[in-house]
């Protein structure tokens, strides 16, 4: 059986990296042709979803959260299906659910229907919104890419990812997410106003008589592909080294920094350091390198890690600012 050389595995790989980084640059200034004013934002979700991961939008209704999920959705080739999140929503209504069929005249028996959460890009709109009980059906789903009903496993399409959405401040009616929820987010991403000339643009937008369409860039084999890609992607010792201190640091029983001790009940778990390290290899081939650097990370430290930090009830009272303090740790650490 023929193996490959390093020689010929390294240009095997740089070949697609830079296939990889082509296809990327071309899925980029497609939705940025459609939605203006949210590159970062963008960048961001792109970014999770090549590591694999989930991610949470939080931002004010009518800054395109949905539209930009909508449109990856057909620009990466994803089967996208969109549940509304409302307190009478059930498990069912996300999972699917047994019925009784009745077609067999010797004997009755159940089978399952599956639910919406069956495809690849699943979008939870308005998240909060539903109780507890049907929250917790996603948790699952998003750990193992699987659902059990009824004692039977049923595995959910490759890939698999959820994009939720929320409102940072209408909160009536709504129920905040458990801890275990938001810690199998990669990212909590906040999203703002455009600028002044990327609304002018979706003003100009909005005043055409036709609807712009995305185009299908790439497929989702090439996601897959892409995925495998990134986890090869080499690290130097310094790096993980790097995010090793910064994550210990921002844990209020091994950390040494005075704003962190005084403001933050629990820090971070092991799953932010994995997905610190996988987001920043990411962000390192979407910006044509071919390693991380410290920058990559320190550039991902609010989205990835903001979630997983609760702050202790004075911090609360006194509104302490969890980006002050996590920017206080990246001085120290630095120093």
């Amino acid at each position: 059986m023929n193996t490959l050389s390093n020689k010929e595995k390294n240009e095997y790989t740089e070949n697609s990296l830079m296939l990889f980084q082509k296809k990327v640059a071309h899925v980029n200034s497609e939705i940025n042709q459609l939605v203006f004013g949210q590159e970062a934002v963008i960048q961001q979700i792109i970014i999770s979803l090549l590591c694999g991961g989930h991610a949470l939008i939080i931002g004010l209704p009518g800054l395109a959260k949905t539209r930009i999920v909508n449109f990856l959705g057909i620009i990466l080739g994803l089967e996208t299906k969109r549940i509304q999140f409302t307190p009478d929503l059930m498990p069912g209504d996300i999972l699917g659910t047994e019925i009784l069929d009745e077609g067999n005249k010797t004997t009755n028996y159940f089978k399952f229907i599956k639910g919406p959460i069956f495809c690849q890009l699943l979008l939870a709109d308005e998240i909060n919104r539903a109780s507890p009980r049907t929250q917790s059906a996603l948790l699952q789903a998003m750990q193992e890419k699987k659902v059990t009903v009824a004692g039977k496993d049923y595995f959910l399409p490759k890939p698999f990812h959820v994009l939720a959405t929320q409102n940072p401040i209408d909160q009536e009616g709504t129920y905040p997410l458990p801890e275990a929820q938001l810690d199998r987010f990669l990212m909590n991403i906040k999203i703002n106003y455009p600028d002044l000339e990327a609304e002018k643009k979706i003003l100009l937008l909005s005043s055409k008589e036709d609807n712009v369409e995305p185009k299908n860039i790439i497929s989702s084999e090439d996601i897959l592909l892409f995925q495998k890609l990134i986890k090869e992607i080499p690290v130097g010792e310094s790096v993980v080294k790097y995010i090793l201190k910064l994550v210990n640091e921002t844990r209020p029983e091994t950390s040494t920094i005075k704003s962190v001790k005084d403001n933050v009940l629990w820090g971070p778990s092991p799953r932010a350091s994995i997905s610190l390290l996988a987001a920043s290899k990411a962000k390192a081939v979407l910006e044509k390198r071919y390693s991380p650097s410290k920058l990559d990370v320190k550039s991902l430290i609010m989205p990835i890690l903001s979630h997983r930090i609760n702050l202790n009830i004075s911090a609360k009272a006194d509104n302490i600012n969890l980006e002050e303090i996590l920017d206080d740790v990246t001085k120290r650490i630095e120093e």
